[in-house]
């Protein structure tokens, strides 16, 4: 199997631009014979790498109010224009795309921005929109939290894929609840820093002896437009390169298939053996013969989750 990760820079905020750079990245991933391509954590349409370096959990602050409702207004909704596009170009060349967006809700959900990872199928489309079901330290300030909606498996030719964004890779019910499905490949998207991707993808590999492929972006400075209400504050802050990749592949055995890449934008394209997984669950199966379901009790709740029913 042929998977590549996107290692791209956003044209931040901007959906429409981005959506049209994800297209002829997917149309090269295509050309290159990639089955599974994965861009990272909310590359459609930006990482809010400015609350840190701008203050950005000052309470009723305008500039950071303004900065919030730009973030909101760039966000994109399940039934836009953006993913429709993304699910005709994976229809038309035949690949199974993983990416990250800012989902603006819906209904009761209209002033909130998610993180959501969508999964979308050549054939059916749109099979998972999947929200990050606990936003890392300040993302808080303009994420909200997920549901297990979007804790699922998709066949992907020979293998089960599923994927969780950034620092949910971490949570060890999260992994459980793909790991339980028969993954083979377990897709994790990050915004972009090689500290981020350096150990836990070769730990979700040993651990689930499966597949493990990290997608990381790229951003700067000057990918930030001119407009943007607290530029100025990020100028001052200093920093130019924040996010600088760091997209890996490893193998089930807990070995590097493809180090880190730092820098270089590129596709990562690595071809698996998925026979490797089966050799490695010979002594360890962590939801099979390796489990205890007579000790531990695991149950997923899969509903999406909103503030309000209406029965007409």
């Amino acid at each position: 199997m042929r998977v590549a990760a996107a290692q791209a820079r956003p044209h931040w905020l901007d959906a429409a631009a981005t959506t049209r750079k994800a297209v002829t990245w997917i149309e090269d991933a295509a050309a290159r014979g990639v089955q599974l391509l994965a861009f990272p954590e909310t590359f459609l349409s930006g990482y809010p790498f400015w609350l840190e370096l701008t203050g950005g959990a000052r309470f009723n602050d305008d500039r950071q109010k303004q900065a919030y409702a730009a973030y909101l207004e760039a966000a994109v909704e399940l039934d836009g224009p953006e993913l429709s596009t993304l699910c005709e170009a994976a229809r038309d060349l035949d690949v199974f795309v993983y990416i990250g967006t800012t989902e603006r809700g819906t209904g009761s959900a209209r002033g909130t921005v998610f993180c959501t990872l969508m999964a979308i199928d050549p054939a059916a489309g749109l099979v998972s929109a999947h929200r990050k079901l606990m936003p890392t330290y300040e993302e808080r300030l303009v994420w909200g939290q997920g549901d297990g909606h979007g804790l699922r498996v998709h066949q992907i030719g020979g293998a089960r894929v599923g994927g969780l964004n950034c620092w949910e890779n971490w949570m060890p019910q999260a992994r459980h609840a793909l790991y339980a499905q028969g993954e083979d490949l377990h897709v994790s998207v990050w915004p972009g820093n090689p500290r981020n991707t350096a150990d836990i993808t070769r730990f979700i590999a040993a651990e689930g002896r499966s597949w493990s492929l990290a997608a990381n972006g790229l951003l700067s400075l000057q990918d930030v437009p001119a407009n943007f209400p607290i530029r100025d504050e990020l100028e001052d802050a200093g920093v130019t390169d924040y996010c600088r990749g760091g997209s890996a592949v490893a193998a089930p055995d807990g070995s590097w298939l493809v180090e880190p890449v730092v820098d270089d934008e590129r596709l990562v394209v690595a071809d698996l053996d998925l026979g490797m997984v089966a050799r490695e669950r010979q002594n360890f199966d962590p939801t099979g013969h390796y489990s205890r379901p007579d000790v531990f009790h695991v149950e997923v709740d899969r509903q999406r989750r909103t503030a309000a029913h209406f029965s007409d």
